[in-house]
């Protein structure tokens, strides 16, 4: 596998003492264009890798200096904050329904999925299980996080989209494998009253598993558990189970600040720069799955093959998923207050 030069270890070690989002200068602050990109909790080094090299790359072409700023936390959490007025110039989530929500609110073009290619999403994921050395509760598939004993470290499915997607993942793993509904109900339910901490975003989550030693699987995404084995090598495993949800990684200009700010042009450049070689380049190094088919040749031992699924294909799009199991009052909610 190819080994991250991030100091996921250091972040690591940082957030035990202070989470949450923050706005992060992660590219020169010469004098020029300034764009925020808000993003998802587990994608602080991934962009901290793009960023410079899209700067580069826009300096070489245009003369122009770009300076990038983050800005990190649970996928919906960022997402209500740029609806609240958080400046984003671009946002770079992990689930359409988040997007979606800033077009209700007319800060992203209602056909936003088809301003880029592939649905707006230059990467996709999936959610994976990371164990500890030895794999000691002998996890193998979705039914064993909900076996007695055994305790999952899962994010708030509704602050954070790799919590969303694990919930999902685990539901669908049911009905695709032939069960109804009332089954994935039961599954579900069985996983969630193993959690003992619901943290905010996916990063937090990782550091309550790898930092804190709460629990004996961490499920999220599959880029994130691999950075987490590369960084800590021996002291866990990943393992894949026999099914799992497509995740998607969606990008959006927010149309009303690069319009105020004359930003325009610079925002939609560094959004394409995600797809092109050098940015699937990068994806790929960080254990994403990326859309250019020489790319993923390239990095083709980074992944194993698993039996993906989509949220339109098992539960009817994002919109439908949202209000049934996450909006308050929904399927998620009713299954955690009876935990």
């Amino acid at each position: 596998m190819v080994r991250t030069r991030s100091p996921l270890r250091r972040r690591l070690l940082a957030l035990t003492f202070a989470l949450g989002s923050a706005a992060l200068p992660l590219a020169s602050q010469a004098a020029g264009v300034e764009l925020l990109n808000v993003s998802y909790d587990v994608a602080r080094e991934l962009y901290k890798d793009v960023n410079p090299a899209f700067s580069a790359e826009w300096k070489k072409t245009t003369g122009e200096d770009v300076t990038i700023k983050q800005s990190h936390g649970g996928s919906s959490k960022q997402a209500r904050a740029v609806a609240d007025g958080l400046e984003a110039s671009v946002v770079t989530l992990n689930q359409a329904n988040d997007i979606d929500m800033l077009a209700d609110r007319g800060l992203v073009a209602k056909d936003w999925a088809k301003k880029f290619p592939n649905n707006a999403s230059p990467y996709y994921s999936t959610m994976v299980f990371l164990v500890r050395k030895g794999n000691p509760k002998g996890i193998h598939d979705w039914a064993d996080l909900a076996k007695p004993g055994v305790k999952v470290v899962i994010p708030n499915p509704k602050t954070a989209g790799n919590g969303r997607y694990t919930y999902l993942a685990a539901w669908g793993s049911v009905i695709k494998k032939g069960g109804n509904e009332a089954q994935a109900r039961e599954l579900v339910g069985k996983i969630f009253k193993n959690v003992p901490v619901l943290d905010a975003g996916g990063r937090a989550a990782t550091t309550t598993f790898t930092q804190r030693q709460i629990g004996d699987i961490l499920v999220t995404f599959e880029n994130e558990v691999n950075l987490v084995r590369a960084e800590f090598g021996d002291n866990f495993e990943v393992v894949y189970p026999s099914i799992s949800v497509l995740a998607e990684t969606p990008v959006a200009v927010i149309d009303k600040v690069v319009d105020r700010k004359g930003v325009r042009k610079q925002a939609t450049a560094y959004l394409n720069f995600l797809y092109s070689e050098a940015g699937q380049q990068i994806g790929a190094k960080h254990y994403l799955r990326v859309r250019n088919e020489k790319v993923m040749k390239q990095f083709a031992a980074n992944y194993k093959p698993v039996q993906l699924f989509t949220v339109d294909d098992v539960f009817g799009g994002w919109r439908n998923a949202q209000k049934r199991h996450f909006d308050d009052g929904g399927e998620f909610d009713k299954i955690y207050q009876s935990k």
